[in-house]
């Protein structure tokens, strides 16, 4: 009865039908133009112009399920709702997809020790298209001898396009093609020349269709917007997965090439507006393009040895760490409108002395590097004083013989680390440094004065380092009471340095001493907490000394770079040491 029906008046039956129940699901499978839609919108019993919905909204939870390979229709069909994309299969899914129509209701595990590894193959080759997953099970299923199967694998393309007659890969491909508009043709046509599974370059693509012809000039509009279009709708329809590629790329949040050689960074980066984090260190970069300033939403740079950083690093407002250090070049660099910054490391002194440091009021991280002759010290150090209520640690490295300028930081009361490489006039009095200092680092600052006076008053201070060219004297001298928290001491690279005298009652927590061409040691014996020496080139002289204060007091002793007279000494006393290893401590020696 119903095949009788004209069409309006089967729109008027299906629409009464649909009212008189509760409520309805609908499933339209494969809808391949909006004007399809429009006519399904068409019901009326005697004038098929008349408009009005075959499928009545009663407001009792009625759904329309519809299926289609093109954007178009989705859109046209509910402007207000966003479409679902279907995507490809991940590995693990199209397997398991491909074991349900390949084994059916057989037991795949009778058979998969001898056809897993050609099935895996295949399912690869399907790239995650459920259609050639289903189509490659359901043959497969036919026969289940590895003879058969290794046909199959071996000319997958010739089994998909016939397998299911009018539902074969290459028969849904040539439906596709036939409804392509006659401009698109070529365009997809042309694909055929590139290799299976070939990445193809989009901006290879459309300048191959503006050589090839198939791309006619329009007024108000360039060839290549034209081409842009084209390759847009062959996106749109689902015939091509080069915009998959490239969303992807887009929607980016994380991109790191660290130690891979590159030449250059396209300014197409700057299109990847959802980037998080950028790395790009040990990569051989010399330049940035500007474009890196369109990535508002960008939150770590790190990135090294630049000739020059690009003067768009204000315009990224949600930055929070900034790693640029050794530049080549001393270009002014604005950061102050970056708010949001907590760690800037590798600026340097001139650049740093051009912005307004108020308005790092997150900064928590700081390294300044470069020369600094021209940085005037009281300029300098204010602009650390602005830091005062978030700077915890502070960097500071001169290149080029340069001095560290003068620096008061008793203004940043949150600083609890410091490093200083550079020459310095003078260590700055106790007064001047951060009363929560908890470790302190200096070198090639070419000190004449002992520090010791001056460091050993540092109420909280833990940790120690003092290396090579950091105090250029001979003596080091720490009084009773000095250092009252330091737990660990390091000493390297002090090659003039030839007595250290720690009198009782100094550094009395002291846990760790490092030392490099050992000086002569008093009052080692007074530190009652040490527990582990790490001793670099020592001389055989200390020897008897040394296991005098430290073999009999279950100190683990660690030697570097022992001359051939302390290793004969070592040799004679193996049988002691092996008895300290399991009772008393340890003594390790590396030649």
């Amino acid at each position: 009865m119903m095949e009788k029906l004209q069409e309006h008046e089967l729109g008027a039956f299906l629409h009464e039908h649909l009212k008189d129940n509760s409520r309805y699901l609908i499933v339209l499978d494969d809808v391949w133009s909006p004007s399809d839609w429009s006519c399904l919108e068409k019901r009326s019993s005697n004038d098929p112009d008349c408009l009005g919905s075959v499928f009545p909204d009663g407001g009792k939870g009625s759904r329309i399920l519809l299926t289609t390979r093109y954007k178009e229709v989705a859109s046209h069909v509910d402007v207000h709702s966003i479409p679902h994309e279907m995507r490809l299969l991940s590995k693990q899914k199209s397997w398991d997809l491909f074991l349900r129509k390949a084994f059916l209701d057989i037991d795949a595990e009778s058979y998969l020790p001898d056809l897993k590894e050609l099935g895996e193959k295949m399912v690869d080759k399907c790239n995650g298209l459920p259609l050639a997953i289903v189509l490659l099970g359901g043959l497969l299923s036919k026969n289940m001898s590895h003879i058969e199967w290794k046909k199959v694998h071996d000319n997958m393309s010739a089994y998909l396009a016939k397998e299911g007659s009018q539902t074969g890969v290459m028969t849904v491909l040539n439906l596709s093609y036939i409804d392509l508009p006659s401009y698109l043709k070529p365009c997809f046509l042309h694909l055929s020349l590139f290799p299976e599974d070939y990445v193809i370059s989009t901006r290879k693509l459309l300048l191959l269709w503006i050589v090839e012809g198939f791309v006619l000039e329009q007024d108000r509009q360039s060839m290549k917007d034209t081409t842009e279009i084209y390759l847009n709708e062959l996106i749109n329809r689902n015939l091509i997965q080069v915009n998959f590629i490239t969303k992807c790329f887009k929607v980016l949040r994380v991109l790191d090439l660290e130690g891979l050689g590159i030449e250059k960074v396209p300014s197409i980066i700057g299109e990847l507006i959802h980037l998080r984090y950028l790395g790009l260190r040990h990569t051989g970069l010399k330049m940035l393009p500007l474009s890196i300033g369109n990535l508002r939403n960008l939150q770590t740079l790190d990135i090294n040895n630049l000739k020059r950083v690009p003067d768009v690093i204000w315009k990224i407002t949600n930055m929070r760490y900034l790693y640029i250090e050794e530049q080549e070049e001393d270009d002014p660099l604005k950061i102050d409108t970056v708010q949001n910054l907590q760690i800037l490391s590798g600026i340097t002194f001139n650049q740093w002395i051009r912005n307004n440091s108020s308005k790092l009021t997150c900064l928590e991280k700081l390294k300044i590097e470069g020369r600094c002759e021209l940085v005037e010290g009281v300029e300098f150090s204010n602009s650390i004083a602005k830091l005062h209520s978030s700077l915890k640690s502070l960097y500071l490295k001169a290149s080029n013989e340069s001095s560290i300028p003068s620096l008061a930081m008793s203004s940043c009361p949150h600083i609890c680390k410091l490093d200083i490489k550079g020459r310095m006039q003078k260590l700055t009095e106790t007064f001047q440094f951060p009363q929560n200092l908890s470790q302190l680092t200096l070198e090639a600052c070419r000190l004449d004065c002992d520090p010791m006076p001056i460091l050993e008053k540092l109420p909280k201070l833990l940790t120690l380092r003092l290396r090579a060219g950091s105090y250029l004297g001979k003596e080091m001298h720490v009084s009773a009471n000095g250092f009252p928290r330091l737990e660990k001491l390091q000493l390297l690279g002090l090659s003039g340095l030839v007595l250290l005298n720690i009198l009782k009652g100094a550094m009395p927590w002291l846990m760790q001493l490092c030392i490099h061409l050992t000086p002569e040691i008093f009052g080692l014996h007074e530190l009652l907490n040490l527990v582990d020496v790490r001793i670099l080139s020592i001389p055989s002289t200390w020897a008897t000394s040394l296991q005098d204060q430290f073999l009999f007091r279950g100190i683990e002793v660690s030697f570097w770079g022992l001359t051939s007279g302390w290793n004969s000494y070592m040799s004679s006393k193996r049988s002691n040491i092996s008895k300290l290893q399991t009772g008393f401590g340890t003594v390790s020696w590396l030649s």
